[in-house]
C-alpha cells in the first residue's frame, strides 16, 4: 500500500479508529511527522490532541540507525543488537543524555506555558507516520502505560511484521494498515514525504490547545 501523502495516510487511520469517535480520546503524535496526522484524526474522532515526546538513540557513526529510544522519564530502551553496533556503556550514557536535552529542549518549544495533558484514565492512542525498529514506539507506550490510561492504542499507518510483533503486548490494541514483508524505510510507502518542521508542529499544538480550551 502507497500513500499519497501523511493527511492521505491519517485519514485511513482515522476511519480505522472511527470505533473512538466521541470517546474523548487523547491522540498523541510522536514528532515530528505524526504531529499534523495526529491532529486530523483528533479532529475526526472529537478528541484532544497532544505530543508524547521520546528519541531514538542513534548508532555510533550512523545517526539514521536506532540502536533503542529514551523517553521523557528517562527510561531507556536498548535493541539487542545496540552491542554490536558499537554502542558501549559509555557511548550510551552520552547517546542518552544528549537525546534528553533534546526531549527538554522541545517538551519548551513545543508547549510552552503548559503541561502536557494528562493520559491518566483516558483511552489514548499514540500515532507515527510509520514504524521501522519501532523503538521510539515502545518508549511512548512505555512512558504513557506507567501514567494509566484506560486503554492504551498504537495507530500506524505501514510497519514491518517483524516491528508489529515486537510490539505485542505494549499496546492494549494495535492498529496497522500496512505490514508489507519488503520494507526499507517509512519513506518508500509514501509518494510525498516532506520533513515536518519545528513550526508546523508548534502551529498545530497551538491551534489544538487553544480548540480545548473553548
Amino acid at each position: 500500500m502507497i500513500f499519497a501523502d501523511r493527511m492521505a495516510a491519517a485519514g485511513k487511520l482515522a476511519e480505522a479508529l472511527s470505533g473512538y469517535r466521541d470517546k474523548n480520546p487523547l491522540v498523541l503524535a510522536i514528532p515530528r511527522g505524526a504531529v499534523p496526522m495526529a491532529k486530523m484524526i483528533a479532529q475526526q474522532l472529537n478528541g484532544e490532541m497532544d505530543v508524547v515526546l521520546v528519541r531514538k538513540l542513534r548508532a555510533p557513526g550512523n545517526p539514521e540507525y536506532a540502536i533503542g529510544s529514551v523517553d521523557e522519564s528517562g527510561w531507556v530502551y536498548l535493541t539487542e543488537y545496540a552491542e554490536r553496533a558499537g554502542a558501549d556503556q559509555a557511548y550510551v550514557k552520552r547517546e542518552v543524555s544528549a537525546q534528553l536535552e533534546t526531549i527538554r529542549q522541545r517538551r519548551a518549544h513545543y508547549t510552552p506555558g503548559r503541561a502536557p495533558v494528562d493520559p491518566a484514565g483516558r483511552i489514548v492512542i499514540v500515532i507515527d507516520d510509520g514504524l521501522a525498529t519501532g523503538s521510539t514506539m515502545i518508549a511512548a507506550l512505555h512512558a504513557l502505560r506507567n501514567q494509566k490510561p484506560a486503554e492504551l492504542v498504537c495507530a500506524v499507518p505501514v510497519a514491518p511484521p517483524e516491528t508489529l510483533t515486537k510490539l505485542q503486548g505494549k499496546a492494549d490494541r494495535i492498529v496497522c494498515l500496512s505490514a508489507p514483508d519488503n520494507f526499507y524505510a517509512v519513506g518508500q510507502f509514501y509518494a510525498d514525504f516532506p520533513q515536518v518542521t519545528d513550526n508546523e508542529v508548534i502551529a498545530c499544538l497551538a491551534g489544538s490547545f487553544r480548540q480545548t480550551k473553548d
